[in-house]
């Protein structure tokens, strides 16, 4: 249910933390808690640069995880040293803002609850945190980071396959066979077992495009709902400008680095483009509504000359009518044409100059033509 009459675009953004980039989960993790930490799987130690904007730091485990992955540290050192490829995907990252009029208690409640019902319910161990932070401007932003796992966790708490193989089955459920181009037979093994085709597919729907528009769409009802209950008359809405069918253009994600120096008052390539972005939707909305305004003025203009067109119609059948009246002392029959007369039981009413009036002004009859 729509609530509040302020709208919010909703910053909601999710990301892979992957090897091939250069990337650590152990670094994104000592990001997110402003915590030093040692990677085991490279032997670099992170410092962040800030800390002064820390609100809560948080670890929640499903029920299988080991209890030592409460630790931050030995959660993503064990998660790197799982990953065994350079272009391996090491951890999935949200980054997402919430509303500056909460306390910090709330947001913590609000958070907590999310993170549990999307991610850890579903087998994720989720490492977040939330950071309260202020532009050159002053304007604060309350917003949170949540860094999860994407290997599944087996009973035992080991890590498990990001894939698995499945029979690749027919329209009437069985597996169909593989076969040898050669020989046109069903292949077999060295120990005469039937081969049968199969496919890689995930062991999880965690890279689900339909998961991310729906924990996007969860955190925004998540937060109307909150503030709802609060009072406070904004509605946060999650859907992408072009989802919505605004013809506007979305700023980019500027980064934790750029933005830093944008902090600092130094402008970046990023900032300067979201200034350009800004800058250009602020001139489209203008134009727009100098259009709208130059539509209004032609419907306007158009209008009156129907109207006044329409009364001087008006006016010549009423002289019509007036002159016939005064020539005759009466009005002729018809005045409709005869197929509609049987229809009328009391013609004399006809020839009243009243009900002709009447009958003019209640059908908006505007040309002699509408007589017949």
């Amino acid at each position: 249910m729509r609530t509040g009459n302020v709208t919010k675009q909703a910053s909601t953004r999710f990301s892979i933390v992957k090897r091939s980039k250069g990337q650590s989960a152990v670094e994104k993790a000592s990001y997110i808690s402003r915590s030093v930490l040692v990677s085991e799987f490279d032997g670099q130690t992170y410092r962040p640069k800030y800390h002064e904007d820390l609100v809560h730091i948080e670890i929640t485990l499903p029920p299988n995880a080991p209890k030592e992955y409460a630790d931050r540290a030995t959660l993503w050192n064990s998660v790197e040293l799982s990953e065994k490829g350079q272009k391996s995907q090491l951890a999935r990252m949200l980054k997402a803002s919430l509303p500056n009029e909460w306390s910090y208690e709330l947001a913590e409640e609000v958070v907590r609850d999310y993170v549990q019902r999307n991610f850890v319910d579903k087998g994720m161990c989720a490492d977040w945190a939330i950071h309260d932070s202020e532009n050159d401007k002053g304007q604060r932003n309350l917003h949170i980071h949540v860094l999860l796992t994407m290997r599944p966790l087996t009973e035992n708490g080991e890590w498990g396959a990001k894939t698995k193989k499945v029979y690749v089955l027919d329209e009437n459920g069985d597996r169909v066979p593989l076969i040898d181009k050669k020989t046109g037979q069903q292949k077999v093994d060295n120990r005469n077992r039937k081969q049968w085709k199969c496919q890689t597919v995930e062991s999880t729907d965690w890279n689900s495009q339909e998961n991310a528009k729906m924990w996007r769409k969860d955190l925004a009802d998540t937060i109307n709902a909150t503030n709802e209950r609060l009072g406070i008359d904004v509605h946060w809405e999650h859907r992408s400008f072009k989802e919505q069918g605004i013809d506007k253009e979305p700023t980019i994600h500027i980064g934790a680095t750029a933005n830093a120096l944008e902090r600092k008052g130094i402008q970046t390539e990023r900032g300067n483009i979201n200034r350009e972005i800004v800058k250009h939707n602020m001139m489209l909305e203008q134009a727009k509504a100098m259009f709208e305004l130059a539509k209004q003025e032609v419907q306007s203009i158009q209008y009156t000359k129907i109207k006044n067109a329409a009364v001087s119609v008006k006016n010549e059948v009423m002289e019509m009518i007036a002159k016939v009246r005064e020539h005759k002392g009466r009005l002729d029959l018809p005045i409709v044409s005869g197929k509609h007369l049987r229809r009328i039981s009391d013609r004399t009413a006809l020839q009243s100059a009243d009900n002709a009036e009447k009958f003019i002004t209640t059908r908006k009859i505007d040309s002699f033509e509408s007589l017949a």
